[in-house]
């Protein structure tokens, strides 16, 4: 059986990091001219990576899908972002910020790559800071922080709510300058079609000009994939519409292990489904429950007046409202992790009491702090979410309390990458939300921006010298090679095949019966049943798209639709893939809940004996069941324990 090898340096956890560091290969800076790197992906991890690869003197070809960088889907961030500066004084460190990853990822997640994330989150602020980013500030000068979920300390750094889009253009502006200064060329508006393999090592991409339609070979002595994650194998999810899994993909069928994709968030703050046309969901950030406070009716009466349309959340009294985050979880109260806040409102929902048109909504109010604070002072940290909430659903925040209800947000589950953030492909590395390293079976809120800057400005730089090294002697390959012509014969004929169906469904009605299957069997609550279900039913979708999708216009022009085809074809895979995964994973823990396993209270049900584990999925060919190979995770430091957020 393969040997999983995650690299984990030897000593004390809190020395893993500075140990590998002093021991790492170097590339002077004379051999760094002769060396490129490929980087797929401009959001916070592409760009930052390609950024300080350039600085560092190597060549970068960094790949954009969108016309600009800054449309890169981290621009959607709103919260802020996670450190462990402790400057409210609260008790907060390295290793808190390190325990509470650990725990709220469900004792899922890699000890030593997790550890090392919380280290260098406070260098990261000031890298942002002196870049010029906007952070909010409190009154004696110092970076303000509030709280999110599964923390008791206020470590999160924000920019009022659009700290994504700040942080995007700080990188931004590092990428651009080294854009001029000629050591990244930016190809825009380029999509990765394949990984291309040379003697067992990563060497270049197949991409297409999305522009023109035609596939290009590049050449890349190393290959970096930062394309963040599939969550819209959904269809409805809050990723942009842009956003896709296809990259890990290509990789996955080049070799490269699929780490635990049944690993799936959901955001418990979303503005609700309001409609079978819809096309996305809006998140609204979960910087609101700090201030917010999320209830539904406690009579069945007064729910069946609110839906009628006879009475307003207003005329409820406090007495009669359940506050039931603050009532089951007493400690976190309003600000317990994703997975459980959202579990807490689908079990409310499914009892009842649920709000909203459909029942499937629950109230996230600030009468109480709009009272205590006052209106402006509420309005200085949200406002800008106030305002995207009243354009898209017409009510006003500020008087009657949001809607919400979970959704789809954030993938945990992704390319396997060992410490060094490599793949089990020599020379292919992954990092950001492309991989699955740091955040367990649920990602704390905040953590995704500063997992993304983490791995581009301060992890990558030093690892991928440590594989570089040995690559100075290797000269730059022709892309004429056999193995960059097999690779874009390969594509061309996907594409043609694609475009030859000629069927009678557009691939977002194909796309919306996958998310539909997705969601019902494979969403917030999963059972044997379900995943079996899920899995017969996504081969008919499978078998429906490649018999009757309907493709308009040409391959060798700009097609947006042919686009949407081939991203499709990879999240109908990937739904496959998720369903097994959470099939074989015979317990509940994070994001993925299997109802079968669960305590007496509804809480995820562990199974640390069986699956204490990374399922690593290994592709075996086309119409095979893939393989199931295991990375055992060994804690040295932390004791696994049932969580617990009472």
């Amino acid at each position: 059986m393969t040997q999983i090898n995650s690299k984990i340096p030897q000593g004390p956890l809190a020395q893993k990091w500075s140990n590998y560091k002093a021991s790492q290969k170097l590339v002077n800076p004379a051999n760094k001219r002769r060396l490129d790197i490929i980087v797929v992906g401009t959001g916070l991890a592409g760009a930052s990576a390609a950024a300080s690869l350039g600085e560092l003197g190597f060549n970068v070809l960094n790949f954009c899908i969108q016309d600009s960088p800054r449309r890169a889907h981290s621009i959607a961030a709103q919260g802020g972002i996670n450190a462990a500066k402790n400057y409210p004084n609260d008790g907060d460190s390295v290793y808190r910020l390190f325990y509470d990853t650990i725990k709220g990822g469900d004792y899922r997640a890699r000890e030593a790559n997790v550890y090392r994330l919380a280290e260098v989150s406070n260098s990261i602020i000031d890298q942002c800071v002196a870049q010029g980013v906007p952070f909010a500030r409190e009154y004696g000068g110092y970076l303000d922080n509030r709280s999110f979920g599964g923390a008791q300390v206020s470590r999160t750094f924000y920019a009022k709510g659009q700290t994504g889009q700040q942080l995007l253009l700080g990188a931004y502006s590092a990428l651009s300058r080294q854009v001029s200064k000629g050591s990244v060329k930016l190809y825009t508006r380029y999509e990765m079609m394949d990984v291309v393999i040379i003697n067992g090592k990563a060497r270049g991409i197949i991409a297409r000009n999305l522009r023109t339609g035609k596939l290009e070979r590049f050449f890349g002595h190393a290959v970096v994939i930062a394309t963040g994650g599939y969550g819209n194998t959904f269809f409805l999810s809050t990723n942009a519409m842009g956003s896709n899994g296809s990259a890990a993909m290509q990789c996955y069928r080049k070799g490269a292990y699929f780490a635990n994709p049944c690993y799936a968030q959901i955001h418990p703050t979303c503005i609700p489904v309001h409609g079978e046309f819809q096309s996305k969901l809006t998140l609204m950030s979960e910087s609101l429950r700090n201030d917010g406070r999320i209830w539904v009716p406690k009579k069945k009466e007064d729910v069946d007046a609110i839906r009628a349309g006879k009475l307003k959340p207003t005329q409820i009294p406090e007495d009669n409202r359940d506050y039931y985050l603050e009532r089951r979880y007493p400690a976190f109260g309003n600000l317990v992790p994703r997975d459980v806040a959202s579990r807490a409102a689908k079990e409310r929902c499914d009892a009842g009491f649920g709000v909203g048109a459909t029942g499937l909504a629950v109230y996230l109010d600030f009468s109480e702090a709009i009272n205590r604070l006052g209106r402006d002072v509420v309005e200085a940290r949200y406002g800008n979410l106030f305002q995207m909430y009243y354009k898209i659903v017409d009510e006003d925040p500020y008087e009657t309390p949001m809607m919400i209800y979970p959704a789809i947000h954030y993938t945990m589950g992704g390319i396997w990458v060992d410490y060094e953030c490599m793949t089990s492909i020599e020379g292919l590395f992954s990092i950001g939300e492309a991989n699955f390293s740091d955040h367990g079976a649920n990602r704390l809120g905040a953590s995704a921006l500063m997992q993304g800057l983490a791995d581009g400005y301060f992890v990558l730089p030093y690892t991928i010298q440590n594989y570089l090294a040995d690559e100075i002697r290797t000269p730059r390959m022709s892309t004429e090679l056999p193995e960059f012509a097999e690779a874009e014969g390969s594509v061309q004929a996907k594409i043609q095949k694609i475009m030859a169906i000629k069927g009678n469904r557009s691939v977002d009605s194909i796309h919306k019966q996958l998310g539909l299957i997705m969601w019902d069997f494979v969403g917030m609550s999963r059972t044997k049943e379900s995943l079996q279900e899920a899995l017969d039913d996504i081969q008919k979708v499978k078998h429906e798209f490649w018999t009757n999708v309907y493709i308009p216009g040409e391959s060798e022009d700009l097609n947006v639709e042919l686009e949407k085809a081939l991203r499709v074809a990879d999240f109908i895979e990937i739904g496959e893939l998720m369903a097994r995964d959470a099939l074989h994973r015979e317990e509940s823990c994070g994001g993925h809940f299997r109802a079968e396993y669960q305590t007496a209270e509804g809480e995820a049900l562990r199974d640390d004996e069986h699956f204490s584990y990374v399922g690593c999925w290994k592709y075996e060919g086309e119409d095979k069941a893939p393989s199931l190979l295991k990375e055992p995770l060994v804690y040295e430091t932390v004791h696994m324990q049932q969580r617990n957020y009472k």
